[in-house]
């Protein structure tokens, strides 16, 4: 897992823009934007096609359906299996969710009781941040009842199994995903106005913040979280052959970002229990699996990371977005003042003044880690930096600017979030963002590059994909990623969503 600094050397930021002539890239835009229209039925889910959720992580498992314990099972179980005969010709099982998770011994699907979009291909489920970019994409499509829905169950999932899960799937109980609910309630009111739903969402989204703002995600003397999941030992949709190169890799290896013995014991050659903590909470962070906290980022537990109080902090200034609009100025005034306490915190420890990048900081050593990562991007999106941090991170961008859209990093690490691969949702963050304070160039120019490069990958494949090799501007992953599972996956939920929004800015603009 060497660190090689991508160099990039760039005459301005537009020349190197990849542009096809303007009759071409509208007939892109059309063929996708309907290719994307017939993908969002084949993506979804619902009572009638729940057997369609098989899940490729964990083959040849018993199709199982939790329920929580508050619900009545006859009643649902009578409702889908009368209302879908070919159910009966199924071996299902429906069973209540076990209040002690941990003696669950086979694995299946957590109820949810509205129909939903899943991202495509091994990711069966629905899951907590992809929601957030897929409704996006069904707003820009003006599906608006599907959009509630995706809402209603994520608000269920915290009504029921305790918070937004990284997915419904019962060995996702203990791990939930960056947090944007609030993003999503507000996309939906916007088109709807409907004040009463609207007021409805208040218990679930304080009860989210308060999950992301106690222990164990709560640092208590920074007043900043961080991501922790729960759980024990492996995650079961992991296959065992990622663990045998993690112990390779530590057998062979000196590292510096971390103690390893914290993590690995060279006498037995086996990973700690600390490690697995450090992996599925890595997973929660949403970026597995990425070096970004070192190898395998097993010191994340270490960290205040930018991305996840960024969005904590959205989440605050959304509550009191909501509180004004439901008339209530003291509640307003009270989540205002939590936002701006918690962005004075941010620029407080993750800013780097000389070098103009936000960094995660590690409250261990009391020090940023130098890592330039798309996630600097973040405080941009929800206004959070000053004129001037917004500046500096415009100087710096070229470093991570390619002519397929932006690398997630600029280390190459033989992992999918890190170089040389670029992602729907980091591009969404950085566009808006920029957009926002005023770069609005250099954001319709990194939305072009990253489009140009969705279409290569449509008009080779023929779909669209999970992420994308855009250094050079192409779908092929599997030779480039040497830890975890290596394939493209295609569908796909989020960038769906993405494309669509960056299809509306550039039509905007032409």
């Amino acid at each position: 897992m060497r660190r090689v600094l991508i160099y990039i050397i760039f005459f301005s930021y537009f020349k190197l823009g990849f542009t096809h002539p303007q009759m071409e890239f509208q007939s892109n835009m059309q063929e996708i934007n309907q290719y994307i229209e017939k993908t969002w039925s084949i993506l979804t889910r619902d009572n009638a096609n729940l057997l369609a959720d098989s899940d490729e992580k964990l083959p040849h498992t018993q199709s199982i359906i939790y329920l929580p314990p508050e619900e009545n099972l006859n009643k649902i179980k009578n409702t889908i299996t009368q209302n879908w005969p070919e159910w009966k010709k199924k071996k299902v099982i429906f069973k209540y969710l076990p209040h002690d998770i941990s003696t669950i011994k086979q694995h299946g699907l957590l109820y949810l009781p509205h129909p939903y979009i899943v991202p495509g291909g091994r990711f069966n489920e629905m899951y907590g941040w992809d929601s957030y970019f897929i409704e996006l994409g069904l707003i820009e499509h003006n599906r608006l009842t599907m959009a509630r829905h995706m809402i209603d169950n994520l608000i269920y999932e915290i009504d029921h199994y305790g918070t937004i899960l990284n997915a419904n799937r019962t060995y996702y109980l203990q791990r939930s995903q960056p947090p944007l609910l609030t993003a999503m309630i507000l996309a939906y009111y916007e088109k709807t106005q409907d004040k009463k739903w609207l007021a409805s969402t208040l218990p679930a989204i304080k009860k989210l913040h308060t999950y992301w703002t106690t222990p164990p995600h709560l640092i208590p003397d920074l007043g900043l979280s961080r991501y922790y999941a729960g759980g024990q030992g492996k995650p079961p949709e992991e296959s065992t052959v990622y663990y045998d190169k993690v112990l390779n890799y530590f057998k062979t290896h000196d590292i510096s970002d971390y103690d390893k013995s914290l993590f690995y014991t060279e006498t037995s050659n086996q990973l700690t229990e600390l490690f697995y903590i450090a992996d599925r909470t890595v997973r929660e962070s949403g970026f597995d699996i990425t070096a970004k906290f070192g190898p395998f980022s097993a010191g994340i537990l270490d960290y205040a990371p930018v991305d996840l109080n960024v969005l904590i902090y959205q989440m605050e200034n959304d509550l009191g977005i909501i509180y004004k609009i439901l008339g209530n100025k003291e509640n307003a005034t009270i989540w205002t003042q939590k936002a701006e306490a918690r962005a004075a915190l941010i620029n407080h420890y993750l800013w780097d003044d000389k070098a103009g990048y936000y960094f995660d900081y590690n409250f261990k050593t009391k020090q940023l880690r130098p890592y330039i990562y798309a996630t600097t991007f973040y405080p941009l999106w929800a206004g959070i930096a000053s004129k001037g941090q917004a500046q500096s991170l415009v100087n710096n961008l070229p470093v991570l600017l390619t002519r397929g859209g932006l690398l997630t990093s600029c280390y190459i690490q033989g992992v999918q979030w890190d170089a040389p691969f670029g992602w729907a949702p980091l591009q969404y963050f950085a566009v808006l963002g920029l957009n926002r304070y005023g770069y609005k160039e250099l954001a319709l120019d990194i939305a072009n590059r990253f489009v140009n490069t969705i279409h290569i990958g449509f008009k080779e494949a023929h779909t669209l994909f999970e992420k994308y090799d855009v250094q050079n501007m192409s779908i092929h992953t599997e030779n480039k990623i040497q830890y975890s599972y290596s394939t493209n996956v295609v569908g796909f939920g989020w960038t769906n969503g993405v494309y669509l929004v960056f299809n509306r800015l550039i039509n905007a603009n032409n």
